[in-house]
Order: C-alpha cells, then sequence, then structure tokens
C-alpha cells in the first residue's frame, strides 16, 4: 500500500519557493498554462481550475518544438569529461526515460481508441505525437553524443535496457501493458481505462517521469553541464505535465460519476505502490547513498507531494 509519508507537508515543490530567487523553470507561464495541478498552490486546498480538454489541445499546437533545432555539441564534450563511474550512474535515468518514452507510445493507441469522448481522443493523439518525439529526441542525444555502441534506434534501445531495475519491468510490462491490452479488446471498459489512466498519468508520468526530470535537469543546471540535454528535457517536462493535466482531468470527471471509478483510482495506486517505489531505486543504489545530490527519502517526498497535490483535485484524499 502506498504509504504518506509524515514528512510530505514540509516538502517544497518547484512552484513553492523564495520570491526574491529567480524563477523556477515551473513558475514560467508555458508550464503554468497546463494547469497541472502539481504545480499549482491550489491544489492543496483541492482548487484549481482545470483545462478542458479542447483547450489541452490548442496548448499543444501552442507548445511545439523541434528536436533537431537542439545542439549537443557541448554535451558530447561533457558527457565524456565525467568520470566513468558517473556516467555509469547517469546511465539509469537516460534508459528509464528512453525506454519508457518508446513504450508508451506504443501502448497508449488502446487507450485513444477507448476514450468516451471525441475531445478525448484528439488530446490523447496528440500525446502519441509528443511521446514519439521524446524518444527521438533520446535517440539523438545519445546517437550525437555517442552515449552508445549501436548504430540505430532499435539496437540503442536493446543496449540501454540493461540499465533498467526489474520494477520499471514490472510496471510497464507487466501492470500497464495487461490494462492496456485488455482495452484493445474491450475498449468499452471504462474501468479497466481508469486503471490504465491512473497508472500511467498519475503514478509513471505523474510521480516518477517528473520526479526524475526535475532532479535531472537541476543538478545539471548546477553543475552547467548537457545545456542541450537541459533544453530539450525540459520541453519533454512541460508536455508530460500537460499529460498528467489531461490525465487529473479526466479522472476527476470518472471519479465524480461513479464510486467505483474512485475506487479503480485507489485500488490501483495501492497495486503499483511498491514497484512504483522501487523504479526510483537504481539498481546499483545503497542505503544512504544520495543520488546526483539528493537522497532518497528526498525524492520520495517530492514524487508523493506531487501525487497527493493531483489527488486532492481528482477527489481522493490521502491514504492515511
Amino acid at each position: 500500500m502506498l504509504d504518506w509519508p509524515a514528512s510530505q507537508t514540509s516538502v517544497s515543490l518547484p512552484l513553492m519557493i523564495d520570491d526574491t530567487a529567480s524563477p523556477h523553470r515551473t513558475e514560467r507561464a508555458d508550464f503554468q498554462a497546463t494547469r497541472d495541478p502539481a504545480l499549482m498552490e491550489g491544489a492543496d486546498r483541492g482548487q484549481v481550475n482545470l483545462l478542458s480538454y479542447h483547450d489541452l489541445y490548442l496548448l499543444w499546437e501552442r507548445q511545439q518544438w523541434q528536436t533537431q533545432a537542439i545542439d549537443f555539441t557541448k554535451d558530447r564534450e561533457d558527457w565524456w569529461g565525467f568520470p566513468e563511474e558517473e556516467r555509469f550512474q547517469r546511465m539509469y535515468g537516460l534508459s528509464s526515460f528512453f525506454i519508457g518514452e518508446q513504450k508508451v507510445a506504443e501502448e497508449l493507441g488502446p487507450i485513444m481508441r477507448a476514450a468516451p469522448t471525441e475531445e478525448m481522443k484528439l488530446f490523447l493523439c496528440t500525446q502519441i505525437a509528443d511521446e514519439a518525439r521524446h524518444v527521438e529526441f533520446f535517440n539523438r542525444f545519445y546517437q550525437e553524443v555517442g552515449v552508445l555502441d549501436a548504430g540505430d534506434l532499435h539496437g540503442r534501445l536493446e543496449e540501454t535496457s540493461e540499465h533498467l531495475n526489474p520494477n520499471f519491468h514490472t510496471l510497464f510490462d507487466d501492470m500497464l501493458k495487461s490494462r492496456v491490452d485488455r482495452l484493445a479488446g474491450e475498449p468499452e471498459d471504462l474501468e479497466v481505462l481508469v486503471e490504465a489512466i491512473t497508472l500511467y498519468h498519475m503514478v509513471i508520468e505523474g510521480m516518477l517521469a517528473l520526479t526524475g526530470q526535475h532532479f535531472i535537469i537541476t543538478y545539471n543546471e548546477d553543475n552547467g553541464t548537457l545545456p542541450g540535454f537541459v533544453e530539450g528535457f525540459n520541453n519533454v517536462a512541460r508536455d508530460e505535465h500537460r499529460h498528467v493535466a489531461f490525465g487529473a482531468r479526466f479522472l476527476r470527471e470518472m471519479a465524480a460519476t461513479d464510486q467505483r471509478y474512485l475506487d479503480a483510482i485507489q485500488r490501483t495506486l495501492v497495486e503499483c505502490g511498491p514497484a512504483a517505489d522501487g523504479v526510483l531505486a537504481p539498481p546499483w543504489y545503497e542505503e544512504g547513498q544520495e543520488l546526483f545530490g539528493v537522497s532518497m527519502e528526498e525524492t520520495r517526498a517530492f514524487a508523493m507531494k506531487a501525487l497527493e497535490r493531483r489527488m486532492k483535485v481528482i477527489g481522493l484524499a490521502p491514504v492515511a
């Protein structure tokens, strides 16, 4: 069962920072435009005006970017200047995102077809396009920086998968894929659709991906490393806040229509909790070790605070 850490109320998400400091990336207008509850202080009171599905589609049109416009020249110099052990440690986060984007690009089709309205379907089509662009972003980074030996996308995906831990496969290949496969055969099963969107948009994307992005981007910004990667990864994060905003609206609407959908959200959170927690730790992690300047406790607390905010907006109170 998911634990809600007693310390989580003291966690500061990016929005809640010293007013005298430079604005955090998630305070920028383009990030705030997504209305992802995790970025909204009002979500602590369950008060966020979520965008409509059509408005989320229009926002997608306004927030386009090109992977081919990013310059990785400095990134190549930085990467090969890192000690070998640091390059190895960085590979866990990179691999999780690269493989995750590719898997979701494949799995979103049945979710899109099962969406009950045309407005939902239209937005989910944009998410499929986003995930494909994210795969290409990582593929270009790996290729131009020379991270891997493989010479094509398929080979890079296979090579980098060696850095993942078993919990990653549990979440994607067991829990998410089983629900998506059911939707492919029974697209009218809205309860399974609620489970799939809870698992992907709230946990995989909302808790895990956006938490990892926050700390990876911050670490590189603080150290002045991998500027091309940071530029592109900021764009990826903005896309994913928009996706999560869709998931929050969908789940709030479904939870308000029938108690069984609210139960499905909570049941899914409980089921995936252990695997989700396990994904946060690389295979080489040792208890008490800091991951790029951040403790595992800080990482967990950040992820849980973001989930708490979204669940309050959806209508599901934190579990004691």
